[in-house]
């Protein structure tokens, strides 16, 4: 790889793989992640002023602000709602809408491709809507309040991951991506409840519209149309009928999310962008420009640049102007007063604090101590505990599901009072959680290693350059991984670079979402019993579209290896617990994609051109980085 090229986005340059190969914390879930936490502080803040406005003297200017009618016409078509509505049944859709993306696309090519690291959050997850419910009902078994469990089953994902920032482990990022895929279950129940249970009386006409925009969305899914705009007409149309259906129009949010399909960059449309862009850099004109830009955005699935797009004005406006719009609680003439003597208000309070927390940890340790599945590496149960503690953060989704549940305004007070107190309590409970896990069970950062778990081992390493040398970089890699031949020539200028100061060692990570990936790294090793691991290493990252068996029995062939030593070879256990070792030693190091490099024995983490990597080596020596 030459490094005067363009190089693609460094955090999303590695291929990851299902079973115990996530991804290694990709530049789409850090950027999910610092999007949520920052939208949970303008959540607070719009929750405040609502506070203070509805108990103001122009307490009146709030109620009739969000009791304005707005109307769409067309011809004489329409639709009339109050603000309250607009916000709750429309911008609310695209809130759940967001949510089914990010779904969608977990499933498909992210955090839950492996379907068994989904037990343990599952049953946590569950466990954590049953608990509540059970303690709400048994504080409300009956009359009108009892409509008001569902408030007490879901988690507001941005409150949980801005007090997380606040309150948790310094790094904290594999106990983020469990709780991620527990709210995931958490939303696609929540939002079926509020669809199903808080729905008015039905329109089956609508519905059959709303069910023929989804099977439309299946067909656009099916046929690879891969342009937005086909995607979003029908999620209009899904939404209106959703609507007029009487069905809360959170579902066709979610369901329409849900439908929109999530892909990895395909490699040939990555080399077509690829070949546009340069074709407009060689000639500026319109039509190439439009051909680039075309070429550019097919490469991209549309779920990734509708995210891409929905995501930040979702979470910094929608969001905090639902709450902006249901937070406000009069507080005056005795209603919190009344509040707090409310078996619904401490139903909720002692559903959303207590259900959860014990819920969440009860799910995760009966999961663990069956062995069903396991903690994401890094986790321990004392922080499933406190994270738990501070799912008990209910405030989006409880504040819509109070609207739906109750007609009295004297319940909604009082509901959205143990909202808000919940979400107060849950944060301290997390705090003191955490201050527990870490003094107590020395349950500190809940993050993946950074150490090389096992050292370099020149008897049984490869290694190119002096065994002694001063510096080391170790690269696991994937032979069929594209990522890992744009750096197969970075070993060769380190080398140039800083001469016999540098030991390059390479390890195996083949990823199951590669088929041929083992069977290469079996016909290196078996190289390597010739003298000639170096020399296939090249030839594989040459040809990583041909790696069946015949491809590399005529590799060996044009090496000049003995071919029947090399088959016999191929077949030899002791080469198979040769990358099976690696593979071991790369779980434990915190590997979870490649190319992976470890400066000495720290991970490397950031972009891993050979600019980069010399700069990180010369600081692992104490060499100054050069400024600019």
């Amino acid at each position: 790889m030459s490094t005067s090229e363009p190089h693609p986005d460094p955090d999303q340059s590695s291929c990851s793989g299902s079973v115990a190969f996530e991804a290694q914390s990709s530049r789409s879930l850090r950027d999910f992640i610092r999007t949520e936490s920052g939208s949970a502080g303008m959540l607070v803040v719009a929750a405040l002023i609502a506070l203070v406005w509805a108990n103001s003297p122009w307490s009146q200017s709030y109620v009739d602000l969000w009791h304005t009618e707005l109307s769409i016409t067309l011809g004489d078509g329409g639709l009339t709602m109050d603000l309250h509505h607009w916000i709750n049944d429309g911008l609310m859709v695209v809130f759940f809408f967001v949510i089914g993306l990010e779904v969608r696309k977990e499933f498909a090519i992210g955090e839950l491709v492996d379907r068994s690291r989904v037990v343990v959050p599952l049953v946590a997850g569950v466990m954590g809507m049953l608990v509540p419910a059970a303690i709400f009902l048994a504080l409300n078994p009956s009359g009108e309040a009892a409509a008001g469990w569902g408030a007490v089953i879901g988690t507001d994902t941005a409150f949980l991951l801005g007090v997380m920032a606040l309150v948790g482990p310094a790094v904290s990022t594999q106990l983020r991506i469990f709780l991620l895929t527990l709210t995931v279950i958490d939303d696609i129940v929540a939002v079926s409840v509020i669809g199903v249970v808080y729905s008015d009386e039905l329109a089956l006409g609508a519905l059959a519209v709303a069910a023929a925009c989804l099977l439309v969305l299946v067909g656009l899914d099916r046929a690879g149309v891969w342009q937005a705009a086909p995607y979003v007409l029908v999620v209009l149309v899904l939404w209106f009928a959703t609507l007029e259906s009487g069905v809360h129009a959170s579902i066709a949010g979610m369901l329409s999310g849900l439908l929109v399909p999530a892909l990895d960059p395909r490699r040939s449309d990555v080399e077509d962008a690829a070949r546009s862009f340069r074709a407009f850099r060689q000639s500026p004109m319109p039509g190439v420009q439009r051909a680039a830009r075309r070429s550019l955005t097919r490469a991209i699935s549309v779920n990734e640049r509708l995210q891409e797009a929905l995501h930040t004005p979702t979470s910094h406006v929608v969001v905090p102007l639902f709450a902006l719009a249901n937070a406000g609680v009069d507080l005056r003439d005795g209603v919190l007063g009344d509040a707090l003597g409310s078996r619904l208000m401490w139903g909720i309070v002692l559903g959303l604090v207590v259900g959860k927390a014990l819920g969440i940890f009860a799910g995760a340790w009966t999961s663990v101590r069956l062995g069903w599945g396991r903690l994401p590496q890094g986790v321990g149960l004392g922080h499933t505990l406190a994270g738990g503690a501070l799912s008990g953060i209910g405030f989006t989704v409880s504040l819509l599901i109070i609207s739906l549940a109750f007609e009295s305004s004297r319940l909604q007070d009082e509901a959205r009072v143990g909202v808000l107190l919940a979400a107060a309590l849950a944060s301290l409970a997390g705090w003191l959680a955490f201050r527990f896990a870490a003094r107590f069970l020395g349950q500190r950062d809940a993050a993946l290693p950074t150490h090389l778990s096992r050292p370099v081992d020149p008897a049984r390493d490869h290694i190119t350059g002096p065994v002694d040398a001063p510096l080391t970089l170790v690269e696991y890699l994937d032979f069929e991984c594209p990522f890992c031949a744009r750096v197969s020539g970075v070993g060769k200028e380190l080398r140039a670079h800083f001469g016999d100061r540098l030991r390059y060692v390479t390890r195996h990570l083949p990823l199951p979402v590669h088929p041929h990936a083992e069977l290469a790294a079996l016909g290196a090793e078996a190289a390597a019993r010739q003298g000639r691991y170096w020399d296939m290493h090249d030839v594989l990252f040459a040809h990583q579209d041909e790696l069946e068996l015949e491809d590399l029995l005529g590799y060996a062939a044009g090496l000049d290896l003995d071919v029947e030593q090399f088959l016999r070879d191929l077949d030899d256990d002791d080469l198979a617990r040769h990358v099976a070792h690696d593979v071991a030693s790369a779980e434990e190091s915190g590997v979870r994609g490649t190319p992976t490099f470890f400066i000495g024995e720290t991970r490397h983490i950031g972009p891993h051109d050979a600019r980069t990597l010399i700069e990180a080596l010369e600081s692992s020596q104490g060499v100054p980085r050069p400024i600019g």
